[in-house]
């Protein structure tokens, strides 16, 4: 099981409001497998699995959460060293907490956050459970891309909490305003964050989750015909890969990564 050094992304989560439509579409689409494990009167959680291995969840979404209009979501973690200290610098660095510091049975202690400008993720102290076994290939999440109305001020905030450095890329230059910025954590890049201008007009703050896939356009085609919905059809981006980015039929937003 892959070791996740202190910021960086260990774990991917999703709020569904359509349980198994979700769990046949990701299975579908990616290959996924499901196990289901009882969370009570809410339903079960779902650890999905690609050869065996954990890569990624998914909960029924909560009747409070739906009633608030809040569409499916995929959610970002980040590792942590401690989960209460990492709140604590959240709130003191102007950030929000959706929930506080909570144990995970056995496996680890979370929080759900927002940072400044409004976007959520959460955080994971990991115990027995690292975080996801399934790290690489085909099915996996491969890097995740922060939108938001103020990326200077989510740069400075992630900057100072999680000690992400922020660079233009390859040249590992510091960013200049208005590019966009590539996120590295421990020598390895992890994400990046869209320029200002570049953003949909309107788009709430939101942290997006890419998948690994052999060809783009073939993954993309598949996802439209078990019901995903287009957002941004494949595209050729520099010399970074091919991506496409898909609503899945719940609503919940992804991209698709081929190198």
């Amino acid at each position: 099981m892959p070791a996740y050094h202190p910021g960086s992304f260990c774990w991917f989560e999703l709020a569904t409001t359509d349980h198994a439509g979700a769990k046949r579409f990701y299975g579908d689409l990616f290959g996924w497998t499901s196990e289901d494990a009882a969370m009570g009167p809410t339903g079960a959680y779902t650890t999905f699995k690609m050869n065996g291995r954990e890569v990624a969840a998914a909960y029924p979404m909560i009747a409070e959460q739906a009633a608030q209009g809040i569409p499916s979501n995929w959610l970002p973690y980040v590792a942590v060293e401690t989960a209460d200290e990492c709140v604590a610098r959240t709130t003191a660095l102007g950030g929000q907490v959706h929930m506080p510091g909570t144990d995970v049975a056995d496996l680890g202690r979370m929080a759900v956050l927002a940072d400044p400008t409004g976007a959520v993720f959460a955080i994971w102290q990991a115990k027995s459970q690292p975080g996801a076994e399934f790290a690489s290939g085909f099915g996996a999440p491969c890097w995740v891309e922060l939108s938001s109305p103020d990326p200077d001020r989510a740069a400075d905030f992630y900057g100072r909490l999680f000690a992400w450095r922020m660079s233009e890329g390859r040249s590992e230059n510091p960013a200049k305003p208005g590019e966009y910025i590539h996120i590295s954590c421990n020598d390895r890049y992890v994400g990046g964050m869209i320029p200002k201008l570049t953003r949909e007009p309107g788009a709430p703050p939101h942290w997006l989750t890419y998948f690994s896939v052999e060809s783009c356009e073939r993954s993309t085609a598949k996802a439209f015909s078990l019901g995903g919905r287009p957002f941004v059809d494949t595209m050729q981006i520099g010399d970074e890969g091919r991506i496409s980015v898909i609503g899945d039929p719940q609503g919940a937003v992804f991209a698709l990564h081929q190198k």
